[in-house]
């Protein structure tokens, strides 16, 4: 599990980050694509 992957977990579940935000989180290298489809349940993609 990625350093901060409860933080972006945290925003994303109250609502605080949509899944785009989430999404920049990858791309920034604080959690993985397979992290970003647990924590949205979508398919990431670029």
């Amino acid at each position: 599990m990625s350093k901060k992957y409860n933080i972006v977990k945290n925003y994303y579940d109250r609502g605080l980050w949509p899944a785009s935000r989430v999404g920049s989180a990858v791309v920034k290298g604080w959690i993985t694509a397979e992290e970003y489809e647990e924590i949205t349940e979508e398919v990431y993609t670029i």
